[in-house]
């Protein structure tokens, strides 16, 4: 029997339990990959040696998705298996792990009603627990790690085709403003602080409104620091993005922080994004908190206010 042609890259898709292997998997399939799930590890070696159909692309990259349910699971074994296999193969083997925080995970079994595999007649926290636990050796050795706990499904799937899509002419740019008041973004590459900028929110007539408003704009601009600092991101953004590219990086996440994450990173974020599309690039611009109400509380927690 012929051996199939090697695919392009090989990734085995894992991690926890309701935190996105089935949208990582569909996401995959949807951007060309091969897509195979709840696969045995012991088959992917027959996999790998059998030919494809005559109307298939032998050459695509493969996914395999497997978790804690499989028969026989062992995190450590599987981990040999994969050192073992990229040996006869002579391919790396990239794994991807999908983790999420404990009382996500506990919010998500409780809105679907699902039971955790783990624990199908004890609460869903046990069985959180011990998949923690069970799944932490693939977690220290996996090549990609996405932490989906303030992640929902569509912003997953721009995830998996900034990372997996395969690298453009430069990397692929992600924008997001946010609120520190409401957490750091768990997947961004670089965090700018921007509380150093004049508060709109202490600005009667202009609490309401957003940064995306011309008057939000025109107040922040009226700060001393404003100009030089933002030139310089724009300038140190613009450096470094090449160099991402040529160490492999094909994407390529920046955040803009403020404290409710309505007014100055959100002005900052749609400033920078101009900037860099003029400068040749193409960011995508996300405002996590944009939606969130006004809270003098929130604002005073950070700092005083005037």
């Amino acid at each position: 029997m012929n051996q199939r042609p090697a695919p392009k890259r090989i990734l085995l898709v894992t991690g926890l339990s309701g935190a996105g292997k089935s949208t990582a998997l569909r996401t995959l399939e949807d951007i060309g990959w091969e897509v195979v799930d709840n696969l045995p590890l012991s088959l992917l070696h027959h996999l790998l040696s059998t030919p494809p159909s005559a109307n298939a692309a032998g050459d695509r990259p493969l996914a395999a998705g497997i978790d804690s349910r499989t028969r026989d699971f062992d995190a450590q074994h599987i981990v040999g298996q994969i050192k073992k296999l990229a040996f006869e193969h002579g391919h790396p083997i990239e794994t991807l792990f999908l983790d999420c925080a404990g009382t996500e995970l506990l919010r998500r079994y409780s809105e679907t009603r699902r039971r955790h595999p783990l624990a199908p007649d004890r609460p869903a926290t046990d069985g959180i627990a011990a998949e923690r636990e069970l799944m932490a050796p693939l977690r220290r050795w996996s090549d990609h790690v996405i932490d989906t706990t303030d992640t929902d499904p569509p912003a997953l799937q721009q995830q998996i085709r900034r990372r997996f899509a395969g690298p453009g002419s430069v990397p692929t740019l992600s924008i997001l403003s946010f609120g520190f008041a409401r957490g750091l973004p768990r997947n961004a590459d670089n965090v700018f602080d921007m509380r150093f900028l004049k508060n709109p929110h202490w600005v009667e007539g202009l609490r309401e409104q957003t940064g995306l408003d011309q008057a939000v704009c025109d107040h922040i601009a009226t700060d001393p620091a404003y100009e030089d600092a933002l030139t310089r991101i724009e300038e140190l953004l613009i450096a470094l993005l090449p160099r991402y590219e040529a160490e492999g990086k094909s994407y390529v996440s920046v955040a803009f922080g403020c404290t409710g994450g309505r007014h100055r990173s959100v002005h900052v974020a749609e400033r920078i994004a101009a900037r860099l599309r003029g400068a040749g690039f193409s960011p995508t611009v996300e405002h996590r908190d944009l939606a969130s109400p006004p809270r003098d509380a929130v604002e005073r927690a950070q700092g005083a206010g005037t």
